[in-house]
């Protein structure tokens, strides 16, 4: 049997939930999810649990924190004035907007609270400090 290993290109279906049993993503009805195992190309707790399986095998994993998004960090939450904005900008609560690091990398940040003066940003991965659970399928190993 053909086992999934660093380097090769693998084809999965898959279904991700919270602890709470509230489903966040999912393959299944599409296309599967395609990438290099190895390449840093996914969180690294589900490119681990696809190492080593099997082609058609199937298995649930759950993933802390620590392997998938890392923890909530308070410190990627922050005030913004609202005359720092660009002209025309009218932000609501859970927009998405895209900034510049220093370094000139885009990040993507939810506003999370808006008033007169200021708005309060998150930048971390909405899916940051939780407990992720996947349903993987292994269909294809190239």
């Amino acid at each position: 049997m053909q086992t999934a290993k660093k380097g090769d290109t693998v084809s999965v279906h898959y279904t991700g939930w919270l602890s709470d049993g509230t489903v966040f993503d999912s393959s299944l009805g599409g296309e599967p999810l395609t990438f290099e195992l190895g390449s840093g190309e996914i969180i690294q707790g589900f490119d681990d649990a696809v190492t080593g399986m099997e082609l058609g095998e199937s298995k649930t994993v759950e993933l802390e924190p620590s392997e998938a998004y890392g923890p909530y960090r308070e410190e990627l939450v922050f005030e913004v004035d609202r005359v720092n904005l660009p002209e025309g900008l009218e932000p609501e609560v859970g927009q998405r907007l895209q900034m510049r690091q220093p370094d000139r990398q885009p990040v993507i940040v939810i506003v999370t609270e808006v008033n007169e003066e200021t708005i309060t940003l998150d930048a971390n991965h909405p899916l940051a400090g939780e407990r992720l659970i996947f349903d993987i399928e292994l269909v294809g190993i190239a």
